[in-house]
């Protein structure tokens, strides 16, 4: 799910884990063990929102995990 707010586009936890290869539960855990940063934007209820930049950071990194765990 999208959102837009003061034009900039944002993105649910799921809507950008699912772009950047990886899921939710799999994101969450990172997260917990410091091997990814959190994101800077939540909504009013706390959940946590992506913008575009965040996603492509995010696609980078899970590439950087992977390849790590590979070897």
């Amino acid at each position: 799910m999208t959102f837009e707010v003061n034009g900039e586009k944002l993105f649910s936890v799921s809507e950008a884990c699912r772009l950047a290869g990886t899921t939710r539960n799999t994101f969450l855990r990172w997260v917990r063990e410091n091997k990814i940063r959190d994101t800077h934007y939540r909504d009013r209820n706390g959940w946590r929102l992506f913008n575009e930049e965040e996603i492509a950071d995010l696609k980078m990194r899970v590439c950087q995990i992977r390849i790590t765990n590979e070897k």
